[in-house]
């Protein structure tokens, strides 16, 4: 697909993508709804405003005054449909050969009004979060962190394979990237084999590499959404790191799991992928050896993202290197599959509610989404980070750092 707009040839942001996300400006503090095209946004308020959706067949003006709004949440919550349709007018507004080439190719009032550089504004939160849901779908991670405490043969619970584990997070202290975030305190054990804690900053500050779903349409609290619908409530999905203090969490996890050891900052990427885009994507999961429940039981095989995953680390000394590739596909459990568990019970999911997939590693060297295992005594599970690498010789010292984490999504 090309596009009257130069788009570098290596842009996360083509004509394929049209991720959404929230902006604002110098010369227009308030926050609002915009789209990537390569090296630039669209204010989808100033389009909307300026008749930009005024050709689009699919797409009525209530529609579009969803873009007035402050964040997509009032958009996201029209449903799938509308969103297809947004995103294919989009597309063809922006295509070399446009059928309208007056909405904005041609219209030079519209483009300098809703058009500009991605230089020139600054990102925020992509929703309003109302909840903030993590699961524990990444298998090969459950695997391992099974072998560390209860030994290879007992390595996942008996509940594991019957349904997507998962634990409330705190949405307040969800942030979006490049916010720095201050190093939790906590108490701690000092050293192995203590039995009483010291109240100190962490020191063994961890990553988790995620992907994130934002929930579009909302169902009705009692009314469960069933497997076969919920694709119809998944919005898109974003880039997650769920960061972890280890220390901590070791100390308060029992009985109830982990608080303050996670509540500190979760971080996710500023524009929303939306689910259509990602389509050519799916791909089998991992086999589930065990009878399902019928609510869990999908139709389709190709039921995850085969969706290329990187972390890259810039330490305070050091030069950056990539310290693990890793693949969306190392879910035990569909997206699908979280939304109906999630809301068998009868829990009501909003628009902007999100859901974290849990930590995704694979399963040979250099493919671990998280240090947990770096920093656990021998023995210790076989995946490691990559070799050679600024990590593998300074990890030890990671209290005193002030890393920098990148996170890719690759095709």
């Amino acid at each position: 697909m090309k596009s009257w707009l130069p788009i570098p040839p290596r842009s996360h942001f083509s004509l394929l993508n049209i991720p959404f996300g929230v902006i604002s400006s110098k010369d227009k503090h308030a926050h609002r709804p915009a789209i990537a095209i390569g090296e630039h946004i669209l204010d989808l308020d100033a389009f909307a405003t300026g008749g930009g959706f005024s050709k689009a067949a699919n797409v009525s003006s209530e529609h579009a005054k969803a873009f007035s709004q402050p964040t997509p949440n009032a958009f996201a919550e029209l449903g799938r449909p509308v969103h297809r349709a947004v995103r294919s007018y989009l597309q063809e507004i922006f295509l070399n050969d446009t059928p309208h080439p007056d909405v904005l190719k041609d219209n030079e009032s519209l483009r300098k009004a809703a058009l500009r550089p991605i230089s020139e504004v600054s990102m925020h939160l992509p929703f309003a979060i109302g909840d903030y849901t993590d699961f524990f779908a990444g298998r090969n991670h459950a695997h391992n962190v099974g072998v560390l405490f209860r030994g290879p043969a007992n390595a996942l619970q008996p509940n594991y394979s019957h349904l997507p584990v998962a634990y409330h997070g705190r949405a307040s202290s969800v942030v979006v990237s490049g916010t720095p975030l201050r190093r939790p305190w906590g108490q701690a054990l000092p050293a192995p084999g203590a039995t009483e804690p010291v109240f100190r900053p962490c020191a063994r500050l961890d990553i988790e590499l995620e992907m994130g779903m934002f929930i579009s349409k909302p169902n009705d609290l009692g009314s469960p959404a069933s497997v076969k619908d919920a694709d119809e409530h998944i919005f898109g999905y974003v880039l997650m790191n769920d960061w972890s203090a280890r220390d901590i969490q070791q100390w308060e996890y029992v009985p109830l799991g982990p608080f303050n050891a996670k509540n500190f900052g979760t971080t996710i990427s500023a524009w929303v992928v939306l689910a259509d885009a990602l389509e050519p994507f799916r791909t089998k999961g991992l086999e589930n050896e065990v009878q399902l429940q019928k609510y869990l039981q999908e139709s389709r095989s190709d039921n995850v993202l085969d969706i290329k995953l990187e972390v890259s680390l810039a330490p305070s000394e050091g030069e950056k290197s990539t310290i693990t590739r890793t693949s969306a596909r190392n879910l035990l459990w569909s997206w699908p599959q979280m939304v109906a568990h999630h809301s068998i019970s009868g829990c009501n999911l909003c628009a902007g509610d999100l859901l974290g997939s849990g930590t995704i590693s694979g399963d040979e060297a250099g493919t671990v989404g998280c240090h947990k295992f770096v920093y656990t005594p021998p023995p210790r599970v076989p995946t490691r980070f990559l070799p050679n690498t600024s990590f593998s010789s300074t990890y030890h010292n990671f209290s005193k750092w002030r890393p920098k984490y990148m996170l890719f999504a690759l095709e």
